[in-house]
């Protein structure tokens, strides 16, 4: 017997509690989907631990927790009865007789395919490929995510921007001093935030930061580790409720990123009153706006001179966050979620 209700899958299996990034962008955007959808029926395909970061509207069909090549086999398996299957992290189940949609967030696996090992990269590039090829709808996060799937696949995506987490907002002035005390931050230092891989270009910042003889700290992934730059402090994990008051705390953000297919850290910096200095690479540029400090090249002595007025100006610092609130005024998972199902409409897969 055919459904009265559009049901609507989503292939949500990178979700994981707590975690950032596409994490972020599945966990806000599944909140915001029911208001939006009200006549859909909505389930989600996660692994068992992040069922509690499905809101109450939203079906939970549990995996096994799995990472690497097992919960890529997972997000292959079949998923039921549906009208709609939409795999929030490009990949798409097999088998699959409705229609299908995928996010994709970048191609970095097909532009940097040396970021990965040889093995891991081949199989990413097939399963991302296989979506690019299939999906009867793609959905990019930047415009400049859809003129590389464009590129790799000659096919068009309709763009739908993200918007900083729920949590990326000022903090209080008494929250930014309790971080401080919290982990001995000094009083002037350049941060960056996020993984300590090649790819992030950590050593930059380090650089540049050496060369104005103030402190450089990470925080995140291996930012404690043999990986971290000499001349750089690591904070390791922070906690999510701390990275307002830091962001704020920081006297400049930096993100010396090689690649970025839309730059959820550097937005969420942005939104938390943070003055940014980043590369001018990817979509970054379509993504900040005039609300942080650009630069083409990797020279320390060029993000030096970008990092000093910021460093030592107050005002120009200020200046700096007061257009980053500005930049990300009109940046909301509300709007995600209605760009997301104006998509869905567009393409004729609902009414």
């Amino acid at each position: 017997m055919r459904r009265s209700t559009t049901r609507i899958v989503y292939g949500a299996l990178a979700l994981r509690p707590g975690g950032s990034g596409v994490q972020t962008y599945i966990r806000e955007l599944l909140n915001e989907l029911p208001g939006k959808l009200p006549d859909a029926e909505l389930a989600a395909v996660v692994q068992k631990d992040a069922v509690g970061d499905l809101p109450a509207d939203i079906e939970p069909l549990p995996r096994p927790v799995s990472d690497g090549v097992v919960r890529a086999a997972l997000g292959a398996l079949p998923v039921g009865a549906h009208d709609i299957v939409h795999g929030l992290d490009v990949d798409l189940p097999f088998g699959t007789r409705g229609a299908t949609v995928a996010t994709v967030h970048d191609v970095s696996v097909i532009d940097m395919p040396s970021a990965s090992s040889r093995l891991r990269a081949a199989g990413e590039q097939r399963l991302v490929r296989r979506s690019l090829r299939r999906a009867d709808l793609l959905i990019a996060v930047s415009q400049f995510t859809a003129d590389r799937i464009e590129a790799v696949s000659g096919r068009r995506a309709t763009v739908v921007e993200l918007a900083p987490a729920a949590w990326a907002t000022p903090p209080a002035p008494a929250a930014v001093e309790a971080v401080r005390s919290k982990y001995g931050l000094p009083e002037t230092f350049v941060m960056q935030v996020g993984t300590v891989e090649p790819r992030k270009n950590v050593q930059l910042v380090a650089d540049a930061a050496e060369h104005l003889g103030v402190p450089c700290l990470l925080a995140g992934a291996g930012s404690t580790g043999p990986s971290k730059p000499r001349y750089a402090t690591g904070l390791g994990y922070v906690d999510v409720e701390d990275l307002p008051a830091l962001y704020a705390a920081a006297t400049v953000t930096a993100y010396a990123s090689r690649y970025e297919g839309f730059g959820l850290p550097p937005v969420e910096a942005m939104a938390c009153g943070g003055a940014v200095v980043a590369s001018a690479v990817g979509a970054l540029p379509e993504v900040v706006g005039k609300g942080a400090v650009l630069l083409e090249n990797e020279r320390p002595s060029a993000w030096a001179e970008a990092m000093g007025p910021l460093l030592f100006d107050e005002t120009a610092r200020a200046d700096l966050v007061a257009e980053a609130g500005r930049a990300m005024a009109d940046l909301t998972w509300e709007r995600t979620a209605e760009r997301t199902v104006q998509a869905y409409r567009d393409a004729g897969l609902i009414a």
